[in-house]
């Protein structure tokens, strides 16, 4: 019976101990192994990091790293640099089209590179525009595109 005792005990203060520790604590030691991990990688803790709540640091920093710095995802650097440049250009972001041309620049990108990424963006646009202002059947739409890129299929064989 007291070895039961004593197991409920530690239980007891093992819930407790757990339950000491708050969610901002929690949260705080987040953000500070997320602000140590950004200053190993990166070698700085830019700005923009510090504009988020402490409880949105760890995951911001864990997409990032996990998608946009990974080297072993489906798309190079480059791709995600240049896409990030596109819809940074629509978006529009001023620091974002910074960021991402620099970035696309370091892995690689050429000038030509750069423009025919903003180029593409700047394509999509309009047409997005008239397709939903005109509110075109999306059903009719796609069936169109199925039977445009058969026949392209098709002429290629």
């Amino acid at each position: 019976m007291m070895r039961l005792n004593l197991k409920i005990g530690l239980l007891a203060f093992a819930a407790g101990a757990l339950l000491a520790i708050t969610p901002a604590e929690a949260e705080d030691a987040s953000a500070t192994a997320a602000y140590k991990d950004i200053q190993a990688t990166l070698g700085t803790v830019p700005d923009m990091f510090k504009t988020l709540p402490d409880v949105a640091v760890a995951g911001a920093w864990a997409e990032i790293k996990g998608v946009q710095l990974n080297p072993n995802t489906a798309l190079n650097g480059k791709t995600k640099e240049l896409m990030g440049l596109a819809v940074a250009s629509q978006i529009p972001c001023q620091y974002c089209i910074y960021f991402h041309t620099l970035a696309a620049k370091a892995n690689g990108a050429s000038d030509e590179e750069i423009k025919e990424a903003i180029a593409m963006a700047a394509i999509v646009r309009p047409w997005s525009t008239m397709l939903n202002g005109s509110q075109v059947d999306l059903a009719t739409f796609k069936k169109q595109t199925d039977n445009l890129f058969a026949a392209v299929k098709a002429k290629s064989q």
